[in-house]
């Protein structure tokens, strides 16, 4: 209801005169009427003395001389800005209750979502093979660029698909493999030769996320399932224990293999193998999962609750004007 102040003295016939103005506009416009004796204030008997009556209506003032046409005009101004306002309010409320059930369903949903996600990171680089063996090559170039910024994809630390070994590792890691160079006929020491690298059809097609970064997302992708099924038995890893099962192994075998990289610092050549970089990337991803989930979960259940009530509140405050 629009709210109007008149300010008023004793023997004043134009304050008198407003007043029945107003009186007669309330059917028309309802609004809240407030009189205040300008002598019961210092303050307001040096600032209104000259202007009396003076009536303020929402947002707008009007000082004598003022008519009833200028009290209508005013009274309908205010009532459009009123209902503006409540329409702003009531989006504002709806905007805010939309954001408050998106948060109470991702609270609730938060693990199926980060699985989903963990799995479509590591499945569209299993697209690229797949397309190229069926002739696609445009898309499988598009996902290929689209993980590049996201990954090394060096072919000799990549998966394959589609050929005559999983794996075409540098001959440095001593494995039973046919060595990346000796496959492929490229210098193994051509960097960008080897990212850009994706593979035949006798060779198979490279996934264009490497071993590593594979088994790391497998992991956290294998711990979220884990987490799913032991729900609220899974209590967080302690520190030291995720640092020596989770950091430790792929700090040495990745850290080892990039130290051998630099000739100046005299570092004995390593390179790693597939079956490590698996192994250390998916103890890494498993350990992650299990430091950090549980206290995910707390603190969803903590945002659950918060919301929850809070949409409860806001569903009676929707209910109660009617």
């Amino acid at each position: 209801m629009i709210r109007v102040t008149l300010y008023t003295r004793k023997n004043c016939h134009l304050c008198d005169q407003a007043r029945s103005d107003l009186q007669s506009l309330q059917t028309e416009f309802p609004h809240e009427l407030v009189e205040i004796d300008i002598d019961s204030d210092p303050i307001l008997r040096q600032r209104y003395m000259e202007h009396v009556p003076v009536a303020q209506v929402g947002p707008y003032k009007l000082e004598a001389l003022f008519t009833a046409t200028d009290l209508r005009i005013a009274l309908g101004a205010a009532k459009d800005g009123l209902r503006r306002s409540q329409a702003d309010m009531a989006v504002s409320r709806k905007q805010a209750i939309n954001l408050h059930k998106a948060v109470l369903f991702l609270s609730r949903h938060w693990l199926a979502t980060i699985n989903l996600v963990f799995f479509l990171y590591i499945a569209l680089p299993f697209g690229t093979p797949i397309l190229m063996k069926v002739g696609l090559t445009r898309p499988a170039i598009w996902i290929q660029k689209i993980y590049s910024p996201l990954c090394h994809q060096l072919a000799y630390r990549s998966w394959f698909l589609f050929g005559e070994q999983p794996a075409y590792p540098l001959e440095t890691a001593g494995t039973s493999l046919v060595p990346y160079g000796e496959a492929t006929g490229l210098d193994p020491d051509d960097y960008w030769e080897a990212k850009e690298f994706i593979g035949n059809e006798q060779l198979g097609y490279k996934v264009v996320l490497c071993q590593r970064d594979i088994a790391i997302w497998g992991g956290m992708l294998i711990g979220g399932i884990i987490f799913g099924l032991l729900r609220g038995r899974m209590k967080p890893l302690p520190i030291l224990l995720w640092f020596l099962v989770g950091v430790l192994p792929i700090a040495l075998d990745g850290g080892t293999q990039i130290l051998s990289s630099f000739p100046f610092l005299s570092f004995p050549h390593r390179e790693s193998t597939p079956f490590l970089r698996t192994v250390t990337g998916v103890l890494f991803g498993l350990m992650n999962v299990w430091m950090a989930f549980p206290y995910v979960e707390e603190s969803m259940n903590e945002t659950r609750i918060l919301v929850a009530s809070k949409l409860a509140a806001a569903g009676k405050q929707v209910k109660t004007p009617e």
